[in-house]
């Protein structure tokens, strides 16, 4: 097939006057894609755009160039960030987290699983919106809020993976499972898997194709080893289950045997959780989505790959018909490839893993540590073969999958906060802080790992519990985001702002346990214990659950007034609006 055999031919135009082929990418456009997709413009060429409600707010914190929304293409040219994601994912909530909460406390708490995963769906779609609307990074935008937020999520995405927990509990796994070195000796495997990790990461000249076409190879290899072993094991009995544990809403076990640690770690790990959903938008910069097609893609300066791409641009579009209907479009497909590849994959994979240790560790006690649960529980008791040889390369394969993302959500994340506090001022190279820091964190990986600072299970925990208690303030921050600082058009519709309202109390009840709980149990400050029904909680506790009150409340009230504030400021802003718009 010919070049010109690929573009439309005669197509129809649609209610609005506009043609099908002003809105939508031709199949040889839709294919750069595949390799993420950057246009390069003329920032001092483009017209600046005005401080009027048709445009994004600037508030003093840079305005925004006017260029067309790009074309949309189809969602099979377009799959990355959210496979990225499934694979972050496969190593903690899929098969450590979820798995163990189901084998300590049967299928009752399913609800609250498949719960997390569609209010990540709205969270991380949400994430996206400021790139593919402005081309900038979430924390661009959080920064255009208050200059201290983006700094904040560093502290806080360290303090969740700053600690290389799934490369350690992988290799411990990878030596359960080889014999290579003694179980003991799983360090040994670690500082290796760091370094091959790293090594990698050298294999193209831009980072983030690198990465998500080694992320999507592992995630289908998970895949299809979980689905060998649903058979091979004959779990389908489980499935029962399933129905009457995903409508058991609000069920939670006694006080005496929540762990809320664990269970804060299970809700923000039913799918990526923390620091990692922060990438999300920065993915879809990078894959070229919407506005972001005008940013740079980060690239590795060791393999010569030419020329810098400009990453120093805030773009908008004109609100003409055109670019309303494109605006509409992205937004679908958008959603599509995240649901489809994130959504589904998350819940068909953790439900499979789930049903494994239901049927071979139900009603055990683990202390909630998932790797206790397989390597001594559920792989011995299946007498070896090729089901525990399945299992074993499941859950390494899940586990390093997890830790390559991690590394990459760290560094590009923190790269991206650097660059814009600091680098962007100083002229400094957005690659070369990328491949600083990379390398950095990778030593700082294998020296936790060579010196055994912490046992596995438990650095997994510390980092699930920041990460929930980081997605309260983000999920409020998001949704204040897109509706006091996006013009009509751009904005959220009123059901997601009420799932973004959902997310942030759902987070904030949670996060509000666990700290009364840690301020008792570590520190012994009882004045400050919560309760899981709220009532019953000490002075303290109650003071706790007034601010998380006070935070829900601001939450609500400023996005629906800018909502309301923004309504009909934008002629025909309802043709850039679609299903959950």
């Amino acid at each position: 097939m010919t070049d010109d055999e690929d573009e439309p031919v005669a197509e129809p135009e649609t209610d609005g006057g506009v043609a099908d082929a002003d809105v939508y990418a031709s199949e040889s456009e839709g294919r750069e894609y595949r390799e993420s997709v950057y246009t390069p413009v003329d920032d001092d060429s483009l017209e600046e755009a005005p401080a009027t409600s048709e445009y994004p707010k600037s508030d003093g914190g840079g305005g925004f160039r006017i260029a067309d929304l790009p074309k949309v293409p189809k969602v099979s040219h377009i799959v990355g960030p959210s496979a990225i994601m499934l694979g972050a994912s496969l190593g903690s909530g899929e098969t450590m987290f979820w798995p163990t909460i189901v084998a300590e406390g049967s299928w009752g708490l399913y609800w609250a699983f498949w719960v997390g995963v569609i209010t990540q769906f709205f969270i991380n779609t949400e994430l996206q919106r400021w790139a593919i609307a402005t081309g900038e990074s979430i924390f661009q935008g959080f920064n255009r809020l208050n200059r201290i937020w983006p700094l904040f999520f560093l502290v806080f995405g360290f303090f969740q993976i700053g600690w290389p927990g799934w490369a350690a509990t992988g290799s411990e796994v990878f030596a359960a499972w080889t014999g290579i070195v003694p179980r003991a000796d799983w360090y040994l495997i670690g500082v290796v898997s760091m370094v091959v990790i790293w090594l990698s990461y050298q294999a193209g000249p831009l980072v983030y194709n690198v990465i998500e076409r080694a992320q999507i190879a592992l995630m289908l290899l998970a895949v299809f080893i979980g689905i060998v072993l649903m058979f091979t094991l004959n779990t389908f009995g489980e499935f029962a289950n399933l129905p009457a544990g995903a409508v058991n809403f609000g069920a939670l076990p006694s006080d005496a045997d929540f762990d809320i640690a664990t269970f804060l770690g299970g809700l923000a790990y039913a799918g990526a959780g923390g620091y990692t959903n922060l990438s999300q938008g920065v993915w879809a910069r990078e894959k070229g989505y919407g506005m972001g097609a005008y940013q740079g893609r980060i690239k590795n300066p060791l393999r010569g790959s030419g020329e810098t791409e400009s990453q120093d641009g805030s773009y908008t579009f004109e609100p003409t018909d055109t670019n309303m209907k494109r605006w509409r479009a992205w937004w679908k497909v958008t959603q599509r490839e995240h649901f489809l590849t994130f959504v589904v994959g998350v819940i068909v994979v953790a439900t499979i893993v789930m049903s494994i240790a239901a049927q071979y560790a139900g009603g055990g006690e683990f202390g909630g540590s998932g790797v206790a649960m397989w390597l001594d529980t559920i792989i011995p008791g299946l007498g070896g073969g090729i089901s525990a040889w399945l299992l074993y390369a499941l859950l390494f394969i899940a586990l390093f999958s997890t830790q390559y993302a991690q590394i990459e959500v760290f560094v590009r994340n923190s790269a991206d906060i650097v660059y814009q506090k600091i680098g962007r001022s100083r002229g400094w190279d957005m690659s070369y802080i990328f491949l600083g820091l990379l390398t950095v964190f990778t030593l700082w990986g294998m020296a936790i790992i060579g010196f055994q600072v912490a046992q596995p299970w438990i650095i997994l925990v510390i980092g699930a519990a920041a990460a929930g208690v980081m997605m309260w303030p983000y999920n409020a921050l998001t949704i204040i985001l897109n509706t006091t600082r996006m013009p009509e058009h751009t904005q959220p519709g009123w059901a997601r702002i009420l799932a973004m309202w959902w997310a942030t109390a759902f987070f904030g009840f949670f996060s509000i346990l666990l700290i009364g709980e840690t301020l008792v149990t570590r520190f012994g400050l009882d004045a400050f214990g919560t309760t899981v029904t709220v009532m019953g909680s000490a002075p303290g506790g109650y003071a706790l659950w007034l601010f998380a009150l006070a935070v829900q409340i601001y939450t609500m009230y400023r996005s629906a007034r800018a909502k309301i504030d923004a309504s009909g400021t934008v002629e025909d802003a309802d043709e850039a609006s679609g299903f959950l718009a």
